[in-house]
């Protein structure tokens, strides 16, 4: 009768018509469920963009620990009550005598005023962060007294 082909469907031929039926074995179920993952493409895209974050991070995480040293100081001075605009830039450069991690900006650069009997004191300057030959990262930090 049939003979299996390649595909191992079986063919059967019908000697009494003049018509030729095929007839189609069932394919046997899928052993195993598809894979789910990720590939190894995947894991190397993940992988790099996670540590482009990571490097970001901490090239950036010194300039802001910087910047709310800097708002801290200025609130302690601006509490403390300077009588002077000179007296207040004094305090703001023992302050930076002692806190070593303020090197962005300098006693000259406050802006210092006084609004109702209170003293207001304002900064502001730019950062860069070198991620990597010609690549810079600019922050801008600013920042007042309340």
């Amino acid at each position: 009768m049939g003979e299996p082909d390649m595909t191992g469907a079986s063919t059967t031929t019908t000697v009494n018509s003049h018509s030729v039926q095929a007839t189609s074995a069932r394919r046997p179920a899928r052993l195993g469920r598809r894979q789910r993952g990720v590939s190894l493409f995947g894991l190397l895209f993940w992988g790099v963009i996670l540590a482009f974050l990571a490097v970001v991070g901490m090239r950036v995480t010194p300039t802001v620990m910087e910047y709310f040293t800097i708002l801290k100081a200025v609130e302690k001075i601006a509490t403390s009550g300077p009588s002077s605009v000179a007296e207040a830039r004094a305090a703001f450069a023992r302050t930076q005598e002692v806190e070593y991690s303020i090197v962005s900006i300098q006693p000259n650069d406050l802006i210092i005023t006084k609004k109702d009997e209170k003293v207001k004191i304002s900064f502001a300057y730019d950062k860069e962060v070198s991620l990597g030959g010609p690549v810079y990262l600019l922050i801008k930090y600013k920042g007042e007294t309340r």
